[in-house]
């Protein structure tokens, strides 16, 4: 059972990633399904979503979109680094719909950009996937774009139903991947995501997809447990701050003390949600890296099922259940008496850390004021 999370003062301890446990947890293949889907209670009429969507809301934000052929197209799933700092700012981070903010290895983190309503000719810098990644494909029927893999994690996603929707970077030249000269390799690959959809649709792959999941409230909905400004959350090996701004009613973002910018507009990353996703981290016997005697093993994270979440919006926060019960269901979002959780039209940072009881607090934390 994963525990209700109920102060005000949350200590999110994370996994110390250059410690090898003694036994290494094996990789799960199973394809994650249960027939117990849970159902939201009282939804609001005011409400979009989670089942339907007018033909020109896109369902991954709750947003109008300019032209609704847009959404005929499949999303793209892009691995973009954030370590070392060097990498930052990154490219089109501030206009992705959804981003999940994860652990690669030894405390360091790592982003999968879901872009679906549109998205800029640069994004970057790519790196690669992760075990991660191989959940998010099916949630979103999307594509992965990412620079390679290792042996485990490649062999993961060659064999999935996804194997023909992989972008591996390695593998193309322009117009859909290259390497700026003036950045370090290998934190300089780039990706044009709109050749990308082009060259899917020369593929045949211009299906609507199926993206039910979500539910968008422009009203602060009730429930809320209290006001908070700052959402200050520590990675081990990096920090971040959420400040929320009354203006324009978004959270803006900084990364080790920072201002965290998107390079492509210089203008600072906001999100309309921060949401703080509990799952359960395992390490597997795939070896991510390795220099002399440090090893460093992948880390399979437990999207599937339910667990405990956080949602920042408004300034307010809302204690709650991110819910999957099904390997092609998206992650959506239940009050803790199963009644839907509203987010605000706009975009949505998934912030995903381990389970409570997997963490160390002198390393890691969530503090709200």
């Amino acid at each position: 059972m994963l525990k209700r999370i109920g102060s005000v003062l949350v200590s999110v301890f994370l996994l110390t990633a250059c410690i090898v446990p003694d036994r290494l947890a094996p990789v799960d293949s199973s394809p994650h399904l249960t027939t117990e889907t849970p159902s939201a209670k009282l939804e609001n009429p005011a409400a979009l979503g989670p089942d339907a969507f007018p033909s020109d809301i896109n369902p991954l934000t709750g947003l109008k979109v300019d032209d609704p052929a847009v959404l005929n197209r499949a999303p793209l799933v892009i691995k973009i680094s954030n370590a070392p700092p060097l990498v930052r700012p990154q490219a089109g981070i501030g206009v992705a719909d959804l981003i999940f903010e994860h652990y690669a290895e030894g405390g360091l983190t790592r982003f999968s950009a879901v872009f679906y309503g549109g998205a800029p000719d640069r994004v970057g810098s790519i790196r690669s996937a992760r075990l991660i990644d191989y959940e998010l494909l099916p949630m979103y029927n999307a594509f992965l774009a990412f620079s390679g893999a290792s042996i485990g994690v490649e062999d993961r996603l060659n064999t999935s139903e996804f194997s023909d929707r992989l972008f591996k970077g390695v593998l193309y030249g322009l117009p859909y991947y290259w390497r700026d000269e003036s950045i370090d390799v290998p934190h300089n690959m780039f990706t044009n995501p709109n050749a990308l959809w082009e060259l899917a649709a020369e593929q045949g792959a211009t299906e609507h997809p199926s993206l039910n999941g979500l539910a968008f409230l422009p009203d602060v909905p009730p429930g809320s447990t209290g006001e908070v400004t700052n959402i200050d959350l520590r990675y081990r090996a990096t920090r971040i701050l959420w400040q929320y701004d009354a203006e324009s009613q978004l959270y803006r973002r900084f990364a080790d003390g920072e201002g965290h910018f998107d390079a492509n507009t210089l203008e600072q990353v906001t999100a309309a949600n921060v949401v703080i996703i509990y799952a359960d981290h395992q390490f597997t016997d795939i070896v991510e890296s390795q220099f002399q005697d440090s090893v460093s093993y992948s880390i399979e994270i437990k999207l599937w099922f339910e667990g405990d979440a956080i949602l920042f919006r408004d300034g307010q926060r809302y204690e709650g259940r991110w819910v999957r019960p099904t390997r092609e269901d998206m992650i959506g979002l239940r009050t803790e008496t199963g009644e839907m959780l509203y987010l605000k039209p706009g975009n949505t940072w998934f912030q995903v850390v381990r389970l409570p009881e997997q963490q160390t607090p002198q390393e890691e934390w969530l503090r709200m004021e």
